[in-house]
């Protein structure tokens, strides 16, 4: 994009200066392709594209028009809500095709706003350049399937594209609870309901309390939050449901210790129990910035799946060991995460230097890398 820059770039919204109205900035984040919108008090709206925070043209927006904007597109619930616990999170449509999942707060006694931009389609594995074993992930019928990553890292494009694949080869009822609904699916094979919490229902535990009585086989729960989440996750999947979720966490084995932080210790025999019985794969992911035309970014994964090995380490409180039966089980579809961004330097998708800012070892990856012909480096 020629004409954009960071902080200092050229304008790339000049329409927007004369109607500060927040569809005008949407439509630009469409128009170039962006993945987010931010707006702040007393600041130059600015768009994400390619991983990098671009500068518009609009001059700085004052609280009082940004408020405006935002109370264009929210009801009168919304904007209570809002006005009294200081953040607020909803899908908003721009066209039927056209989606947002906008967060909306309060920074310094002033209205702020972030709008993620929604792929209009859900990918297959192959368009994001996932690997295959996520297609064998979601043929489980049964079990919990937890994506980690932190926010942003593509965990929701990943989950859809896994659901996607069952709506078009099962026969089946899949039910999502998410806050706020982000892909929108069409029924094939499967019969689909999205409920979306503070538009469908109050809260994620009133959802999960009248789960059950939906005579769902595929749950996506969007996001684990608290304990309540969890032992509803679990007895769903103990009861024969394949139940899809993710976590802010740091690694596969690190999904593990954010688990059990939400459970007091006297709760963890339990809760590990619980895992090593229903979990069938953790899948890590982040985004790192690519180098291929016509890419962005690609993600790069850490698959755990719930081998005999795994579910041992996890009974005997060794999850800090899991690293290692990745890498020593690899062949049974398990991805190490370091395994992948070598992978991806061989294939010119990534740069060394991009690979090393994203391991969690980069003195190991560094030995890995010796040899290995890299460009963009």
């Amino acid at each position: 994009m020629e004409n954009t820059q960071e902080a200092s770039s050229p304008p790339i919204l000049a329409e927007v200066a004369a109607a500060p109205k927040l569809h005008r900035f949407l439509e630009a984040v469409s128009k170039v392709e962006g993945s987010d919108l931010h707006l702040k008090a007393d600041a130059v709206p600015r768009i994400r594209k390619g991983g990098k925070l671009m500068q518009t043209n609009s001059p700085p927006l004052k609280n009082v028009e940004i408020e405006a904007m935002v109370r264009e597109i929210l009801t009168p619930e919304q904007w209570a809500s809002y006005q009294e616990r200081g953040s607020l999170d909803i899908a908003h449509a721009l066209t039927l095709s056209e989606r947002f999942r906008v967060n909306i707060f309060r920074q310094r006694g002033a209205t702020s706003l972030v709008a993620r931009r929604i792929n209009p389609t859900i990918p297959t594995y192959s368009q994001i350049n996932l690997p295959p074993v996520l297609e064998r992930i979601a043929e489980n019928h049964q079990g919990m399937i937890i994506l980690a990553g932190i926010t942003g890292s593509g965990k929701s494009t990943t989950i859809a594209a896994m659901l996607e694949q069952i709506n078009q080869r099962r026969s089946c009822h899949i039910v999502t609870i998410e806050d706020p609904i982000e892909y929108l699916y069409v029924d094939k094979k499967a019969y689909i309901n999205q409920r979306e919490i503070g538009l469908d229902v109050d809260t994620f535990e009133s959802a999960l309390r009248y789960l059950m009585r939906e005579d769902p086989d595929v749950i996506l729960i969007g996001e684990m939050r608290d304990r309540h989440t969890f032992q509803a996750a679990v007895q769903a999947a103990e009861t024969g449901h394949l139940v899809c979720t993710t976590i802010h966490a740091s690694s596969a084995a690190g999904a593990i210790t954010r688990i059990l932080e939400l459970f007091p210790p006297d709760m963890h025999t339990n809760i590990r129990q619980a895992l090593a019985a229903n979990m069938k794969a953790i899948v890590f992911q982040k985004l790192v910035p690519a180098i291929k035309p016509g890419v962005d970014r690609v993600p790069v994964v850490e698959v755990m799946l719930a081998s005999p090995s795994v579910r041992k380490y996890i009974l005997e409180e060794r999850e800090n060991e899991l690293t290692q039966v990745i890498r020593s089980e690899r062949g049974t579809g398990m991805i190490d995460f370091n395994d992948m961004l070598v992978d991806l330097v061989q294939q010119e998708m990534i740069a060394s230097k991009e690979a090393y800012a994203a391991s969690p070892n980069a003195d190991e990856l560094r030995m890995r890398m010796k040899g290995i012909k890299t460009s963009g480096g």
